[in-house]
């Protein structure tokens, strides 16, 4: 398989040493950006499978260039910040950041989580074994351009999360899936203590249904086990 390429967004040179360092060492190809300019510069040359983003930076911050970096189909993004509070983690996560970290951070950590994030995201085929289409309550899931299309054909570009947590619903109707198995899903990673992901991305699909009144409540919360898919695929 060919070697992954970071891309670190940080404007702070010590820090942006200190990860392309780090990152090199475990064998990968690393980029380095001061800012949002530079960052599509990269994206033009280069096929990037990873983002390493700090939210405080210099023209356009980090919360804005997430949403650009969403746009592409295989790219993770990872939010590595000093920025330490639930306000700023829930808009990261509700933007379509994969996962974040605060400064300081644990190299051991950060190396895990690209890790096991760059396995779902490095290779364009990790979702082969998804079916193109699914249909479910007039929705269509459609595999093909990661999209949640509703019944009068409205079109939701779906972050990998919202669309992987979403089709495992939709491959366990009627089941209730744990915090455990969703966040596993969605990022390869085991559920921490006081983790948002989950939750975050449920309340993010749920205001997808919202445009249709009838299916609010196609994901229900179980409480204290999870959540269940109480909708009919097709």
């Amino acid at each position: 398989m060919q070697t992954p390429n970071i891309l670190i967004v940080e404007d702070e040179v010590v820090t942006r040493t200190t990860l392309k360092s780090l990152f090199e060492a475990e064998g990968y190809n690393v980029f380095e950006a001061e800012n949002g300019h530079e960052m599509h510069d990269f994206f033009q040359n280069n096929q990037i499978n990873l983002v390493i983003m700090d939210i405080n930076l210099p023209g356009k911050n980090g919360l804005l260039l997430a949403r650009e970096v969403r746009d592409r189909k295989n790219v993770g993004l990872i939010f590595l910040t000093g920025r330490d509070n639930d306000v700023d983690r829930i808009l990261g996560l509700e933007i379509g950041a994969d996962d974040y970290l605060t400064k300081p951070f644990n190299p051991r950590e950060l190396t895990i989580r690209a890790r096991n994030l760059l396995s779902r995201t490095s290779n364009a085929s990790e979702d082969d074994d998804l079916p193109s289409k699914v249909n479910f309550n007039g929705w269509t899931l459609d595999g093909d351009s990661r999209s949640l299309i509703s019944p009068i054909t409205k079109e939701f570009r779906l972050p990998r999360s919202e669309f992987r947590a979403l089709h495992l619903f939709l491959s366990n109707p009627g089941k209730i899936l744990t915090r455990e198995q969703l966040i596993m899903e969605m990022t390869g990673r085991e559920l921490r203590p006081n983790d948002r992901t989950v939750d975050v991305t449920i309340r993010r699909i749920r205001k997808h249904f919202e445009s249709q009144p009838d299916d609010e409540e196609l994901i229900v919360t179980i409480h204290g086990e999870g959540y269940r898919f109480c909708g009919e695929v097709d």
